[in-house]
């Protein structure tokens, strides 16, 4: 297990916190879609959303993520940037011989997402669903690191945006 290393490269590439999990630190809740359903504009149109044709629900996505043993949480007040930098490790993780890697990450690829238009993905290699939408408390997870978060209150609240990589 080399986490230090995709620790360092998640803070070399300008995260803000980075930490190592144990599949244990995460706390999932299957709750976390009626947010999705209920409260987020890209239910049904975003690729990498539980709305879409085919996808896991979030109790199915449990099933499969507790197959992993440990990963790298990101944090980044930038949103791209989160997603660039877990797609990274996620690669590097790869490169390295995890070949289940896998980030999480609100989508940042494009400036619009091309499934409002009712068109396919056009990066379905990178696209990823968020670390929230599988069914992943993130909340409760991330304040088990101390890492910031909260409900924003005012549109001018900073935002916290996390990625995860789920490595072995």
């Amino acid at each position: 297990m080399d986490h230090k290393k995709y620790l360092k490269m998640a803070f070399d590439m300008g995260a803000e916190q980075a930490v190592f999990f144990r599949i244990e630190d995460i706390e999932f809740d299957a709750r976390t879609i009626l947010k999705c359903m209920f409260g987020c504009a890209d239910w049904g149109n975003s690729h990498t959303c539980p709305s879409r044709p085919g996808s896991m629900r979030p109790w199915e996505y449990q099933k499969v993520l507790e197959k992993y043993t440990w990963g790298i949480i990101v944090h980044s007040t930038n949103k791209q940037l989160s997603q660039k930098i877990s797609f990274s490790i996620e690669r590097q993780a790869f490169l390295d011989g995890y070949y289940f890697a896998f980030s999480m990450s609100d989508c940042a690829l494009c400036k619009e997402c091309s499934g409002f238009k009712g068109m396919k993905c056009i990066n379905p290699k990178q696209a990823r669903p968020s670390f929230h939408s599988v069914g992943v408390d993130v909340f409760k997870t991330v304040r088990k690191f101390g890492l910031p978060i909260g409900t924003l209150k005012n549109e001018d609240d900073p935002q916290n945006w996390y990625s995860a990589i789920f490595i072995e």
